[in-house]
């Protein structure tokens, strides 16, 4: 199904320039210089053609003949197309070698010129085209040791570039014999397959491919030089007779379909519409047909879509889908897009030199919205800071958010945590218990309660299969009887006495003892509550009265001190902590006589 999805992609994606999606035979390249050579072969100059626009300079993606270069020791020149090595045969001194190892690389840049200028001089009278012909005459007169009169090159690093000729915009490559004989030479290549049988994914017969390529990019983590989808290195996997990816039959054109359509949503130019990180997993996403809601799906899963435009037209997009999330998906019809419309997602991870597949979901643009809807509903609590603040809270916590407060560090995050919860969230599951017991781990590590981790417990508890905690409330409900939650409550209560009392300390009762008290209250309360004494006795009348009644109705209302919570009491704990804490320095009480500071129309 995932392999049919991406080869069915690949009729929509070629047909837009913007994706850039390589035809049969060609592969997107990043290409840093140009070699500009005059008609006679001579060399006129070597550009940069990086693009500067940003901080610093980044390559340019163009289509070039062939795939990308394995990695390896052999010689591997490319065709109208190399790192300067291959066609200049140049090689930068590394500061950081020997003498001896960089006069071993200069000398592998000359030999690998010869084998570039050996491959083409080959091809020469096949192809029959003046503009190719210039290229073996420079190959044949340029000598290596020029470079050094191009110190652009000494900045370009190792880099990829192509030949252009001066004057003319287009690249050699691209003029219409050479990409005759290259398509020529692809079709021979394919006729010479050493198998032939049914593909899985089109049911046509033709050659198979024995390896898919182009391989994977993009892919945080696998490997730079591209990881495989499909692939078999083991005898074990061998049936039949077959080995390699003959074991799972699919031909030589559909492999480069679903590679090549792949490379362009996780690395093309338009990687950043379809490519998200959840934790350790990468992301890709795209509709069965050109849609505003796949344009602007990566901006606002990763809490990156402003509420404000200049663009009229955006703005209203991003509105409807803001609605929509707050409604579900009957609501994307104000954009135009048909709710019924499939919607793909894919997250890939890295496996050595393959990759897993962390999760495939398949739905409607309406499903999806739904599931969003639902998700965005069991988290939704009270913000700590609302609107107007500095830094406000946001409405829509991001998945990444979400995950980051499971850890100290993201590095530290749980790997497969990011898929776990992705199903959740896709499918309308229960959350993973790994993600409460990561949050509860940091809070009792650092006792900080914030938003997103009240946020994560209250959605969690509210799918818990078997929940006996009843209904989690956005805020602070006074009635709620749950001992757990009236614990959480008071402890807040009482580390808001202490603060009114001695202000502000290196060390609070919550520094010292929310730990314990989340999970041993029978063992702190009393203590804490005796220490409670002492420290109403230095509020002023008016703020003792208020506090001692607050106190008062929480622990009317617990029947018994519990000797031990477990985990899904702590989670509640933290709530009524959260919602109680929140309460207390958002609501304000009709001053009495006796209050005379700002402070005491609080708790």
């Amino acid at each position: 199904m995932i392999l049919q999805s991406l080869h069915a992609l690949y009729d929509r994606l070629v047909e837009d320039v913007d994706y850039a999606v390589a035809p049969a035979g060609y592969s997107l390249q990043k290409i840093s210089f140009e070699v500009v050579l005059t008609q006679d072969g001579t060399l006129a100059q070597i550009n940069d053609v990086r693009d500067r626009n940003g901080k610093k300079a980044v390559p340019v993606q163009r289509l070039v003949p062939g795939q990308a270069k394995p990695s390896g020791s052999g010689l591997n020149p490319g065709f109208l197309w190399d790192n300067a090595a291959y066609l200049l045969g140049y090689k930068l001194d590394d500061p950081k070698l020997s003498v001896d190892q960089n006069c071993h690389f200069r000398e592998r840049a000359t030999v690998s010129l010869a084998a570039l200028r050996e491959r083409h001089l080959q091809a020469e009278t096949a192809i029959d085209d003046p503009g190719f012909s210039a290229v073996c005459r420079f190959l044949e007169q340029w000598h290596p040791e020029h470079a050094v009169e191009h110190p652009s090159l000494a900045e370009l690093g190792a880099g990829f570039g192509v030949f252009r000729f001066q004057g003319e915009t287009g690249y050699l490559h691209e003029r219409g014999k050479v990409r005759a004989w290259w398509q020529e030479q692809e079709l021979i290549g394919k006729d010479g397959a050493a198998q032939s049988g049914m593909c899985l994914i089109t049911g046509a017969i033709g050659p198979l491919a024995q390896l898919h390529e182009p391989g994977i990019k993009g892919v945080g983590g696998a490997q730079s030089s591209g990881a495989k989808l499909v692939s078999f290195n083991c005898d074990a996997f061998t049936s039949y007779h077959k080995d390699k990816s003959w074991n799972s039959p699919v031909s030589e054109s559909a492999a480069f379909r679903y590679c090549t359509v792949l490379n362009s949503l996780l690395s093309g130019p338009r990687s950043n519409k379809h490519r998200l990180t959840i934790g350790d997993a990468t992301m890709v996403f795209w509709t069965e047909r050109p849609t505003v809601t796949e344009d602007w799906f990566a901006n606002f899963f990763s809490g990156d879509l402003p509420e404000e435009s200049q663009d009229e037209t955006a703005l209203g997009q991003i509105q409807v889908l803001l609605r929509a999330l707050r409604e579900g998906g009957g609501a994307l019809a104000a954009l135009g897009d048909d709710p019924k419309t499939t919607f793909y997602l894919l997250g890939l991870a890295p496996n050595a030199a393959r990759l897993s597949v962390r999760f495939w979901h398949v739905s409607t643009l309406r499903e999806l919205f739904d599931r969003l809807h639902a998700h965005y509903d069991a988290l939704r609590i009270v913000r700590q800071f609302e609107e107007g603040a500095r830094r406000p809270d946001p409405e829509f916590p991001p998945t990444w958010m979400l995950l980051r407060e499971t850890a100290r560090e993201t590095k530290d995050i749980q790997p497969l945590l990011g898929g776990t919860l992705m199903r959740a969230i896709l499918t309308g599951g229960p959350y993973p218990n790994a993600l409460a017991s990561a949050v509860i781990r940091r809070i009792r590590a650092d006792r900080e309660i914030n938003y997103c981790r009240a946020a994560i417990l209250k959605a969690w508890l509210t799918r818990l299969p078997n929940q006996r905690q009843g209904a989690i409330p956005v805020s602070l409900d006074p009635d709620k009887p749950e001992p757990a939650y009236r614990l959480g409550r008071l402890f807040a209560v009482l580390e808001k006495t202490q603060q009114d009392a001695l202000g502000d300390l290196n060390a609070s009762i919550r520094d010292r003892f929310y730990s314990a008290a989340s999970a041993t209250p029978g063992m702190v309360f009393p203590r804490l509550l005796r220490t409670y004494q002492h420290h109403l006795a230095k509020l002023n009348p008016g703020a003792k009265i208020n506090r001692e009644r607050l106190v008062q109705d929480i622990v009317g209302g617990l029947d018994t001190m519990p000797a031990h919570l477990a985990l899904e009491a702590q989670g509640l704990f933290a709530i009524g902590y959260y919602h109680q804490r929140k309460d207390l320095f958002t609501r304000t009480q009709p001053p009495t006589d006796t209050d005379h500071t700002p402070d005491e129309t609080k708790g």
